[in-house]
């Protein structure tokens, strides 16, 4: 069974940050330029939650808040389900399903040590898939 642990070492536990008080447009921008849909919320150092493009939809565009006034802190997502590298693959999908999120913070004790989405999970379970083809097929050919 793959582990959230495969997903850090094929995509990597970098996680991109923004500080509470920025502005969500600050947040947007960075969101575009690095092609991502969410960042980790940090101040000094510590977890405080993640913005996602989700949040800027639901929180300041429906809203009709400017995303040059709104503060990141204002829009961002607390209290998600926290993940360690020893999780499964399945554990991440029935965790995202049951609370409709499409990002889990990966935490090794107290320090978060990566982001897994939905892409990756999705990701992950069609390379498992594609493994276990492929020993089906060297066995049935051997």
């Amino acid at each position: 069974m793959k582990k959230v642990a495969h997903i850090l070492a094929r995509k990597g536990a970098h996680v991109l940050t923004v500080h509470p008080q920025e502005k969500v447009i600050h947040a947007l921008q960075l969101m575009n330029e690095k092609n991502i849909g969410s960042l980790v919320v940090v101040e000094d150092n510590e977890y405080l939650g993640i913005v996602t493009e989700r949040d800027y939809a639901r929180k300041v565009i429906i809203r009709g808040k400017s995303s040059q006034d709104t503060t990141v802190e204002e829009i961002m997502s607390t209290g998600l389900p926290r993940i360690t590298p020893e999780n499964s693959i399945d554990t991440c999908m029935h965790i995202m399903s049951e609370n409709n999120i499409r990002y889990l913070p990966v935490f090794e004790g107290d320090k978060l040590c990566g982001i897994v989405s939905i892409n990756d999970v999705v990701t992950e379970t069609i390379l498992a898939q594609k493994e276990t083809i492929a020993q089906l097929e060297s066995y049935i050919h051997s």
